[in-house]
């Protein structure tokens, strides 16, 4: 049997909208079939390079004609029908040969994948092109011996659940994936099979699903990023041959449009209790492991098990891969640099998919041998069900409990089986063009609806949904008619007019008013129905313009649409996207949005709040509706808060050392808890699952809190930080001070008493008259310093069990005091001394830019102080922290800058004690020159010698602290006692004169008397 690789191909996407606000740079190239992608940090590293089947540019160099996009003259762009011809075509002429085929689109949200797979408006992708030629081809057909049947599916595996797209009555749990014991191939236990007879059915077939996703992942709080969607199309020819039997080729198309793929590596939820319990990605996981699997089989390695039951997707996709089956996979990349680790790992997963092997073959067969086989089938296991199950003579060491449950699951598979069988039977038998008719009444009923709908878009109010997945905004409408129309679930008496379902929905939610003066919108009563307008809580009666953003619950988004009066506000976008409304409900909130002047790395940040923000939302929904007392809010904290980074050799303060998290906090006791992104959103994920099996009629309310995803255990929790600069050591001067401890909000949370004092090897500070002009003079010599912390205030009463201060080292290595319990003013006492045995400029680099940045840590216990609180709802609880958060002198959340300006204040502080200290020196200096000026003027004309003034002044001005008057002192006894001894001299030998030349000598002595006792008044001195 003939092997047949798969076929991959890459396609980059040009820059979108924000990207070009951010100047994105471009980290793809292309030449022919090679892939190259620049790490922007890289350093002038050398580009990673692949080779695929095709490399598609569709960054740049495209016209738009009657928005078409097409290849301007001269450049590479690859069009839609460029990426068909190659890949769609090959499809299109395999199934006509009877072959089954895949085709896969893989990569990060917002990548492509969706434009390639599907297009949008007159750039139509792969899928509705190669529809399209099928039935064109089908059309030209002139064989009156050859005909043609194609049936559609539409299906969404989520949490690995599988939901039938084009049925409205879905299972709790989803359809059943069950194995073929023949074919050993896995299927869809009742999937709906929609029988078309030309591209138009398929399209309202297409539309309906994608109205089904839409309006599904709202109801069940699922993002439609994480669902893997696949469209199967199976492709029959019945061809009759000279002596009226007939044969059917059958071929079997799977277009899959896979899951966003960041979901797999950058959200790892690494760390968390509760990973292993969580399904988040496991269908690309599995599939991950597959293609590993396949490709390390197709290497000729041995003993390798394919583990296709790993997931639901895998199963079903067990064909494509390795498998019956001719297979393309479309890799679609960003081209933007703040997606470097994203596209990397896109490409690394498509070198890997490239090399697995395929055994395709024409499925070809005779309909009278397949319609006699399957009713032997069917016989057969008639009979084992009579017998009671297939266990045979049973096993010996099998339980009688066993036996049972094993005969029952069996009885379970052989009925199964008895159905797929007998439907087959009945597809095979049934007239093909009844079935069609049947098909396509329901389907003509989609479009009169769908027109009718069109015509009321034009002349009635209305709200259209946004979803944070293109494909699914604009196709859930709600007309508002005439009068009162009321909202809420439709468990509700009176059933409201429009029915929501999911997080936060009330009963009764809203009602909107139509009438002559406008469409107001007002909650109902005082039930705590969530809704917002424009990203306002929306707290009474409110006109409802043009344009309006309105959200209800936490997952319910629409905008207002008024065509009756159209007029709207000029700063408006010309069409509102789900991300420009969740911008406007971060604003809302305090967060900043703008991208004006950030960097790589705040952009990022951004990037990550915006994203988890309408998931923290929903987890608080869930919190209320199941009454577990958390409340999770997003934050932005620093790299030194989290790490202790500060210290960290010659590092500078760095303003995008920032990490978004998410923070749990017991409404009951205080108690929090910080989670990194990816442990949220596995947590994330778990609440889901939990909510769903709530609202599949579960009780998770007696859950072991081991299970549970929204409890943790106690940990000891950051109260907050203290820096510490360290300019003064870099002079030789120590800092002794009371410092600040801020939270992540830059609020106050106490004090922390601190010194940081150079000294001896061994400990001992230096005099207070140790000081060091320039810090070059501390170069190529050994330093000592030592840090102590002498006590804490803190402000939080529950803190009171114990404090701990834990802080990072030169080495970076972490230094932590004891624990301090009993008290908010604990005395640690604590001290290190640091040791450098030579300083070097790296040492001084420290000293100017770095920091010791105190990470000052509490106790939490798990109990509850006030048992009042115990009796109000998490709503409640939830309400009064936000009441008490707004009279936190007004701060919100987590706004980017607030640790930066709290740090820019430690760090002027020390600047300002260090000016202090110079300016202390300096005042001495001043001061000595004064006096030194003074006595000099005092002095007589004949002693006023400048030679040694200058020097004095001299010795002042270069030398420092307060030791100066003692060296000008010391040096003007060494320029006396000099002066001293030659006059002595002198006047042995002026003597020796005077002897002879008589009367001079009174004279000679009283000057040489004067001088003398001078110089040993100076002497004594």
């Amino acid at each position: 049997m003939p092997e047949d690789s798969v076929k991959v191909a890459v396609r980059v996407r040009p820059f979108n909208q924000r990207e070009k606000d951010r100047q994105a740079k471009l980290i793809i190239k292309m030449q022919g079939k090679m892939t190259m992608i620049i790490n922007p940090d890289g350093n002038n590293e050398d580009p990673k390079k692949f080779s695929f089947d095709y490399s598609y540019w569709s960054h740049d160099g495209y016209l738009e004609e009657n928005g078409l996009l097409v290849p301007r003259p001269g450049s590479n762009y690859a069009s839609q029908r460029n990426v068909f011809g190659d890949l769609g075509q090959g499809v299109l002429d395999n199934a006509f040969e009877g072959y089954n085929c895949s085709l896969f689109a893989y990569g990060q949200t917002g990548s492509g994948k969706s434009y390639s797979m599907v297009g949008y408006g007159a750039n139509k992708g792969i899928v509705p092109i190669t529809c399209d030629e099928l039935f064109k081809t089908m059309d030209a057909n002139t064989d009156p011996n050859k005909r043609f049947e194609v049936t559609f599916s539409m299906l969404e595996i989520y949490n690995e659940q599988v939901r039938d797209l084009l049925s409205k009555d879905n299972p709790k749990g989803g359809l059943t994936v069950r194995q073929n014991p023949k074919l050993g191939m896995f299927y869809v236990e009742n999937l709906k099979r929609v029988p078309v007879g030309s591209y138009e059915e398929i399209e309202k077939r297409t539309e309906q699903g994608t109205a089904s996703r839409t309006v599904a992942s709202t109801n069940m709080n699922a993002t439609s990023s994480r669902a893997h969607t696949v469209v199967t199309i199976t492709f029959d020819q019945i061809i009759k041959n000279e002596v009226g039997s007939e044969t059917k080729k059958s071929s079997v198309m799977n277009l899959v449009d896979l899951a966003g793929s960041e979901r797999a590596d950058s959200t790892g939820a690494t760390g968390d209790r509760l990973k292993e319990g969580a399904n988040i990605n496991k269908s690309l996981s599995a599939l991950g492991n597959v293609i590993s699997a396949l490709a390390d089989l197709s290497m000729g390695k041995k003993k390798i098990v394919v583990p296709y039951r790993d997931s639901v997707l895998t199963k079903l996709l067990q064909n494509a891969l390795g498998g019956n089956s001719k297979t393309v996979m479309i890799a679609a990349l960003s081209p933007a640099d703040i997606n470097y680790d994203e596209t990397l790992g896109t490409l690394r997963y498509a070198d890997r998919a490239k090399k697995i092997k395929n055994q395709a073959v024409i499925n070809e067969n005779p309909l009278d041998k397949m319609i006699r086989e399957l009713k032997e089938e069917n016989d057969r296991l008639k009979r084992a069900l009579d017998g009671g199950g297939v266990i045979g003579g049973g096993d010996v060491t099998m339980s009688p409990e066993d036996q049972m449950q094993m005969r029952k699951k069996m009885e379970e598979e052989i009925r199964a089986q008895l159905m797929a069988n007998q439907q087959l039977l009945t597809d095979n038998i049934q007239n093909w063009d009844q079935k069609l008719t049947e098909a396509r009444h329901e389907t003509d009923a989609i479009t009169q609806a769908d027109h009718r709908e069109m015509s009321k878009k034009k002349t009635m109010p209305h709200m259209v949904n946004l979803n944070e997945d293109p494909m699914l905004s604009g196709v859930v409408f709600h007309f508002l008619e005439q009068g009162d129309t009321t909202i809420g679930r439709k468990d509700a008496s009176p059933q409201p007019k429009i029915c929501l379902s999911g997080l936060s929905i009330q009963k009764q939610h809203a009602v909107i008013y139509n009438t002559n003066n406008g469409v107001e919108i007002e909650p109902v009563g005082n039930h705590g129905a969530k809704t917002k307008v424009n990203g306002l809580p929306l707290a009474g009666r409110k006109q409802l313009c043009h344009k309006d953003r309105i959200l209800f619950g936490s997952n319910h988004l629409y905008v207002f649409m008024n065509p009756l009066k159209p007029e709207t506000d000029v700063d408006l976008p010309a069409q509102i996207t789900w991300e420009f409304a969740q911008k406007e409900i971060a604003q809302a909130k305090g967060f900043a949005t703008g991208s004006a002047g950030m960097t790589k790395e705040q952009q990022i940040a951004q990037e990550q709040i915006l994203e988890i923000l309408p998931m923290v939302s929903e987890v608080n929904a869930v919190s209320e509706e199941l009454n577990k007392q958390k409340n999770f809010e997003v934050v932005l904290i620093s790299a030194a808060a989290q790490e202790g980074q500060g210290g960290q050799k010659g590092t500078s303060r760095s303003k995008d050392a920032a990490r978004v998290m998410v923070k749990m906090k017991n409404l009951l006791n205080g108690n929090t808890w910080l989670w990194e992104r990816g442990k949220f959103m596995n947590r994330r994920y778990l609440i889901q699952e939990m909510y769903q099996r709530y609202l599949d009629g579960e009780d998770v309310s007696h859950i072991k809190k081991e299970d549970d995803p929204f409890w943790e255990p106690t940990e000891d929790v950051l109260i907050g930080t203290a820096n510490v600069f360290l300019q003064s050591l870099a002079f030789g001067l120590d800092f002794d001070d009371k410092v600040v401890i801020t939270d992540y909000k830059a609020q106050e949370e106490g004090f922390l008493f601190v010194n940081v004092t150079p000294c001896t090897q061994s400990g001992k500070p230096f005099d207070e008259e140790y000081f060091v002009e320039s810090p070059n003079e501390l170069l190529q010599k050994p330093y000592h310093f030592k840090v102590t912390i002498q006590s804490a205030d803190i402000n939080k009463p529950r803190f009171s069990k114990g404090v701990r201060i834990k802080y990072k080292d030169y080495k970076g290595e972490f230094v932590e005091t004891p624990m301090i319990s009993g008290s908010l003013q604990p005395e640690f006492k604590h001290s290190k001394i640091i040791s450098f045995s030579e300083v070097t400029q790296e040492h001084l680099t420290f000293f100017e830019k770095g920091n010791i940045a105190f990470l000052v840590y509490g106790v939490q216990e798990d109990t509850v102080h006030d048992r009042r609180l115990l009796k109000l709802s998490t709503r409640e609880l939830r309400q009064m922290e936000q009441m008490g958060n707004m009279a936190d002198n007004g701060r919100r959340g987590t706004i980017f800058g607030n640790d930066a300006a709290v740090s820019e204040q430690s760090h002027l502080k020390t600047e300002i004690v260090l000016l202090q200290r110079k300016y202390e020196r300096l005042a001495q200096k001043e001061k000595r020159m004064q006096q030194l000026c003074d006595e000099w003027s005092k002095k007589q004309p004949d002693q006023q010698q400048f030679e040694p003034f200058l020097r004095s002044v001299s010795a002042v001005a270069n030398s420092s602290g307060t030791r100066l008057k003692t060296r000008v002192q010391l040096l003007n006894q060494v320029l006396q006692a000099q002066k001293f001894v030659r006059e002595k001299h002198k006047l042995h030998q002026n003597g020796e004169s005077a002897a002879q030349n008589g009367g001079q000598n009174g004279r000679v002595t009283k000057s040489n008397g004067k001088d003398k006792e001078g110089s040993s008044a100076c002497v004594m001195q």
